[in-house]
């Protein structure tokens, strides 16, 4: 059976764009493509997205990770190895993840979360977030957010906890537009976004282009969409959509 690019999107839990870049760079072609352009992904292709994801998941890079997928042709094998792989990682990750709930937690408000705790968590949230926006948006962005980094080197505590009270109180006003039914797409809501956008610009210089594309990264980026979550739960697609919809329409993006 043969699914269509925005099938595979849902099946999988990524983004059409996301198919489109593997796709571009060779590492996940469609079973075929019709005349009309369509991208067609069968078995086949879906079982290669399946071991894709897994190894992104261990963080692996995604010109290691073709080399990994053409080397490899015993799937029970890879997966083996994939299974090995996820354990080392829980370990790992499970070593670090007191550290970054405590980091959020921080954000959040938390003053039990100690100094040390608190850099040491967003030091590692940079640095993937730093990996994803090269992912998604090339060296270049990545090299804006460590410049727009920099100029926070002397930040204190305070200063981060003022930006995350700020955060959340916006947050807050985009939740309370959603439970009154304001659609992502409404002038109402581009009004919040507006100051979503604006708080961009201080830490990354985001175009166009890129604040578009922002709407996946807050949807699938992990450390993001908790962010959000610990507001509402609810609000990460919806402030997604929003974001995608001023670049549209306010910033001229033409997707």
């Amino acid at each position: 059976m043969e699914r269509t690019v925005s099938e595979v999107a849902r099946l999988a839990g990524v983004s059409v764009r996301t198919l489109r870049h593997y796709d571009s760079i060779g590492l996940l072609p469609p079973g075929r493509v019709a005349q009309n352009g369509y991208r067609y992904y069968g078995r086949p292709e879906l079982l290669r997205l399946q071991r894709i994801l897994l190894l992104r998941e261990l963080g692996v890079p995604l010109p290691t990770i073709s080399r990994i997928l053409d080397e490899q042709d015993d799937e029970v094998h890879a997966l083996r190895e994939h299974r090995e792989q996820l354990l080392q990682e829980r370990r790992r990750l499970d070593a670090v993840l007191g550290a970054v709930d405590r980091t959020i937690a921080g954000l959040s408000g938390d003053e039990t979360v100690t100094d040390e705790e608190f850099f040491t968590g967003l030091s590692q949230a940079r640095s993937r977030l730093r990996e994803d926006l090269a992912e998604r948006f090339g060296e270049a962005a990545a090299e804006g957010f460590e410049k727009a980094v920099r100029e926070t080197d002397g930040w204190t505590r305070k200063d981060y906890d003022r930006m995350g009270d700020e955060g959340r109180r916006l947050l807050l006003r985009m939740g309370a537009a959603r439970d009154r039914g304001v659609r992502p797409d409404s002038d109402e809501a581009f009004e919040l976004i507006e100051q979503h956008y604006q708080g961009v610009l201080q830490l990354w210089p985001a175009t166009p282009t890129t604040y578009y594309a922002l709407g996946d990264l807050l949807v699938e980026n992990a450390d993001q969409r908790a962010i959000i979550e610990m507001v509402d739960r609810d609000l990460p697609e919806w402030l997604a959509t929003g974001v995608r919809a001023y670049a549209v329409r306010r910033l001229g993006y033409v997707p």
